[in-house]
């Protein structure tokens, strides 16, 4: 049994608390693959700040996904183009922050290629941004489910859309502040579009 590290879900464009868990816990990391989709979740959105505040992209699943589907086995939907709808707004939001041209080819196939698996196409995500934020750690994946994991921090609900963030964060510049003020826990990519290389040493 690892000691001292953690479990995480496998989430869409994480939030910078995801990170800070890797980042402390590395490299003892665990994702979480076998549990049963939950809806309303990270697993499948990411928050992004845009002019009007925080702007919730929603990766669509196929129906019938919801119920008693193990994570790993949820099909994406691509009846319609979210994938345009998600590239525009993050062009939208970012294009005038410091370091989205730096990285925007990086994410641009993401928008263009069609994965089957929403777990395949989060953890493809999750490969290049930790490359992206500079963190080395092996991701190790659950074979089984267990409801409890006493060696290890669990964090598969307690990082939640719907629930408030207990980590302390420190304010960095974002785009849109003088409309809305600093907005804690958005994206990762909110973090990397507007700190870029200097991301690993926030976290």
């Amino acid at each position: 049994m690892i000691e001292k590290g953690a479990v995480l879900p496998m989430f869409y464009l994480p939030p910078v608390d995801y990170f800070v868990q890797i980042n402390t816990y590395k490299p003892d990391i665990l994702i979480e693959r076998e549990e049963h989709f939950p809806k309303q979740t990270y697993r499948n959105r990411a928050n992004i700040y845009s002019p009007d505040g925080v702007l919730a992209l929603v990766v669509p699943v196929i129906k019938g996904s919801k119920n008693h589907t193990k994570v790993k086995d949820v099909k994406i939907s691509y009846d319609f183009m979210w994938q345009r709808l998600h590239w525009q707004s993050l062009q939208a939001c970012y294009r005038r922050s410091a370091y989205f041209e730096f990285y925007e080819d990086d994410f641009a196939p993401f928008y263009e290629k069609q994965i089957t698996y929403l777990f395949d196409y989060n953890q493809e995500l999750l490969n290049l941004l930790l490359k992206l934020t500079k963190i080395k750690t092996e991701l190790n994946f659950t074979d089984e489910y267990q409801a409890e994991y006493p060696n290890l921090h669990d964090f598969r609900f307690s990082i939640h859309p719907k629930k408030e963030s207990e980590m302390q964060q420190k304010p960095y510049f974002q785009v849109f502040e003088d409309r809305q003020g600093f907005m804690k826990n958005l994206s990762i990519i909110d973090l990397l579009f507007n700190q870029g290389p200097q991301t690993i040493n926030y976290l």
